[in-house]
């Protein structure tokens, strides 16, 4: 007759996990609740917080009135900018300025980055990086300043080296059609140092071995830089990308209300300064909140959409 033999579990196997209710957790771990408070704060009262403004899009806003006591008019608003004579024109340049932006702009600091992760001298690296990051750093009024006495029709060193080499002086900033290349590649120069940063962390984070094998196959630098390094940061690259798509109606006002000229106005007014010219100097408040929340609404359904295709086609996507 067999002998019955029962194995009995461990302490640590008989120990159940307990379930961590919410107010022994928040004791236990009352320190990291404590500073995560802050930021969540911080968001809620000047992201969050604000947002029931959005209600006079949907009004007739009368100041004395208040948001609550004004006329609710719906979506007359919105129904009043698309069927406007100045929509399209605004569309177009916002469109055209953005996308141009993109196109341009987005490849140029990954070119870059790539080129000074090749860069075998370390000091050379070190000081290429330093100048390519400054321009960041200068304000917008700054660097709008330095733009417009380079392009001066009198004194601008631009229109001097033309001058010298036989051609004749242009008002660039009274040109319609040279303000989208000065908007672009002005802040191409400003921002391509600091946008490289990421993609330099990104080549960095590549498996050394990779280009040990590489080098033992007898690969060039452009079939290293084609096989390893592109496809290392392809990832990052596509973030990116999506972020820009979220953002591509939203132009900045700042930068294109400082290069604005009546002379230029046909293809430099945007969306976001057609809403500051409608919400601080005449003082439409609630058109010009349905204009704004119309340009976040799109950029809305432009980050879902390119992200949902990305997460189909190359399985990268924000969520």
């Amino acid at each position: 007759m067999s002998k019955q033999i029962t194995i009995r579990p461990s302490s640590l196997q008989t120990r159940k996990k307990k379930s961590c209710y919410p107010v022994k957790c928040i004791k236990r771990h009352w320190q990291l609740y404590l500073i995560f408070i802050v930021p969540l704060f911080l968001v809620l009262l000047f992201s969050y917080g604000p947002m029931y403004g959005l209600i006079i899009a949907f009004k007739n806003y009368v100041v004395t009135d208040g948001i609550f006591g004004s006329e609710w008019v719906g979506l007359k608003h919105f129904d009043d900018f698309l069927r406007s004579h100045q929509f399209p024109r605004l569309l177009k340049n916002t469109l055209g300025i953005s996308i141009y932006s993109l196109l341009a702009g987005f490849p140029i600091p990954i070119l870059f980055a790539i080129m000074l992760n090749e860069c075998i001298n370390i000091k050379l690296k070190e000081t290429i990086q330093m100048v390519s990051y400054a321009p960041y750093f200068i304000s917008t009024v700054v660097m709008v300043s330095m733009v417009l006495m380079f392009l001066g029709p009198r004194s601008g060193i631009i229109n001097s080296i033309v001058e010298l080499l036989g051609g004749e002086r242009i008002d660039y900033m009274a040109q319609p059609g040279y303000f989208k290349s000065i908007y672009v590649w002005s802040g191409i120069w400003q921002g391509m140092g600091y946008s490289s940063v990421i993609y330099i962390a990104s080549l960095s984070g590549i498996d050394q071995c990779l280009y040990e094998a590489a080098i033992i196959d007898g690969a060039n630098k452009l079939q290293k830089i084609w096989h390893i390094d592109i496809p290392g940061i392809t990832p990052t690259i596509v973030i990116l990308l999506i972020l820009n798509f979220g953002s591509i109606m939203s132009v900045g006002y700042e930068k294109v209300l400082l290069m604005q000229t009546p002379a230029n106005m046909s293809a430099s007014d945007v969306i976001s300064t057609y809403v500051y010219r409608l919400g601080l100097e005449k003082a439409q408040y609630s058109f010009s909140a349905a204009v704004g929340m119309f340009n976040s609404v799109v950029n809305a359904i432009l980050l879902v959409t390119v992200n949902q295709i990305s997460r189909k086609v190359g399985e990268t996507s924000l969520w």
